[in-house]
């Protein structure tokens, strides 16, 4: 199979990368590890995305649960679609302006708070309630067509099936109506590399390894991935000193709320020392499963009357990824400490919204990355030393800044994709 650009990988880096070269005419094929049925909101089909062990659920030696999905359009599938602004300073610092891109980008995509009629109860009154503490708590941007949205769905989390939550995939249906190529259930295993330059790659798919050849290959398999990736390719410094946005779920039992489905994530707050605070309403399976794998049986039954609150930190840079993606990453104290401070904040904002009894989850991770970062991995036009070996994924993302990247990696992409049409 020959093409003049591989991608591998279909999250917002890939996506958008794949679908600006497909729109200048280039022969692109689109390999993902994971599948590309139709969304139908279901449990199940959530679970086959984002719950399998080893694949999905990795664990590191503190035991705190790092999560990805492996699908068409990778996490933003499952993702709270919400929009926060590019580093555009961090990345200026690494010779990287994407200021143009972030401007198109909005512009392409449904980016805007909430109407008010799309706020739930539970979000509005921790909104209220932080607030009227003193804190500078607002609607938070979000990716989400607004006049397919529904509340009381609960399927934000599992595949939203009304088409309302922007995600990579719709990139990738423009990719392939542009006439770009996608394979699912492909799995990359290394990168053909002739005369230190890129040439194809090596994949398995239906049960036997296969190749693929193009001049330039694009990995954005994700912060885990790609490093994997990097390394069976040759470049072992792949897969140091990274971020994975630790978090805590603070949990409000009340006496007078009775909450349904809402959109996770409506409105939050940062606080100077790299913590966020956002509502997050959860699916009741999430919730149940959260409460008892802490023991909290007395409260598993409790969703409706329960308010939620994620707290989300930038963590220091550090551990080191296995040859074969397990995650050796212990936190700092300086880590610990944010995450605490986060967690007392939001019981403070929950005492006031009217919680009785506030409890919290087991510590989880969501946006690995930082393992092939720009400056020391790739460079400012994200290649590697490979000539055209390009990753566009959380992996080159130099500082840890503790929010969800999606919208940073649309822009990263579009601005390959770019440079590689120039």
């Amino acid at each position: 199979m020959q093409y003049d650009v591989i991608v591998a990988g279909t999250g917002p880096g890939g996506a958008s990368a794949a679908r600006g070269l497909s729109d200048q005419g280039a022969k692109v094929l689109m390999l993902e590890w994971g599948g590309g049925d139709a969304f139908n909101g279901s449990q199940a089909q959530s679970l086959s995305m984002i719950g399998v062990p080893g694949k999905n659920i990795l664990v590191t030696p503190e035991a705190l649960i790092v999560g990805r999905a492996t699908t068409v359009g990778g996490s933003t599938s499952l993702y709270c679609a919400t929009a926060f602004n590019p580093p555009l300073e961090m990345l200026q610092r690494v010779g990287v302006d994407i200021s143009r891109e972030a401007e198109e980008i909005k512009g392409d995509l449904p980016c805007a708070t909430l109407d008010d009629s799309l706020v739930g109860q539970g979000a509005s009154r921790l909104m209220d309630s932080a607030q009227s503490l003193g804190y500078d708590w607002q609607k938070l941007q979000k990716f989400i067509y607004q006049e397919k949205c529904r509340l009381g769905c609960y399927k934000c989390y599992t595949g939203c099936p009304y088409g309302a939550k922007w995600t990579a995939r719709n990139f990738v249906e423009q990719a392939t109506e542009a006439g770009a190529t996608l394979l699912t259930r492909a799995r990359v295993r290394r990168v053909i590399v002739r005369r230190k330059q890129a040439a194809g790659v090596v994949f398995h798919h239906e049960g036997r390894d296969k190749r693929a050849y193009a001049p330039v290959v694009i990995l954005a398999a994700g912060g885990l991935g790609t490093p994997v990736i990097l390394r069976r390719t040759g470049i072992q410094e792949a897969g140091y000193d990274f971020f994975v946005d630790p978090l805590v779920i603070a949990f409000g039992v009340t006496e007078d709320f009775e909450g349904g489905g809402e959109v996770p994530m409506t409105a939050g707050m940062h606080l100077e020392e790299g913590i966020m605070l956002t509502d997050l309403a959860l699916h009741p399976s999430v919730y149940r499963g959260f409460s008892a794998q802490i023991m909290r049986f007395d409260k598993v039954f409790s969703h409706k009357r329960v308010l939620g609150i994620m707290v989300k930190i930038r963590d220091d840079l550090g551990g080191r990824l296995t040859d074969y993606g397990g995650v050796r990453k212990y936190l700092g104290k300086a880590d610990w400490k944010r995450l605490d401070k986060g967690y007392h904040v939001a019981r403070k904002v929950l005492k006031r919204a009217g919680a009785t009894e506030c409890f919290k989850s087991w510590n989880i991770a969501g946006h690995p990355g930082g393992t092939a970062k720009i400056g020391d991995v790739v460079d400012a036009n994200l290649m590697t030393r490979y000539d055209s070996l390009y990753v566009c994924d959380c992996s080159v993302i130099p500082e840890a800044w503790g929010v969800p990247p999606s919208y940073t990696l649309a822009c990263l992409g579009k601005r390959l994709s770019r440079r590689l049409c120039a």
